[in-house]
């Protein structure tokens, strides 16, 4: 169920998925068909091929649905947890 008070989310989708959920998470944050999400992602990787860079950087940047932080978020802590 969705509480009408809390903030909106970006975060990726476990459930419209097709690799790692950007596109579904984004599209679910925008209120939008993934697969123009995906569509897009196709297209700016053609042209230029900032799809794929972009991608890559949504996927360690956005956490995952039930997850609280990013991948990156994740990469640092253990990297903190690790000098002391």
């Amino acid at each position: 169920m969705d509480d009408n008070n809390s903030p909106k989310q970006l975060r990726r989708s476990r459930t419209a998925r097709m690799i790692s959920g950007v596109c579904g998470g984004i599209a679910e944050y925008f209120g939008i068909d993934a697969n123009l999400v995906r569509l897009v992602m196709v297209v700016l990787t053609f042209f230029g091929g900032t799809g794929v860079l972009v991608y890559l950087i949504a996927w360690v940047l956005i956490p995952e649905e039930d997850a609280d932080t990013s991948i990156a978020e994740n990469l640092i802590n253990q990297a903190q947890n690790r000098d002391r």
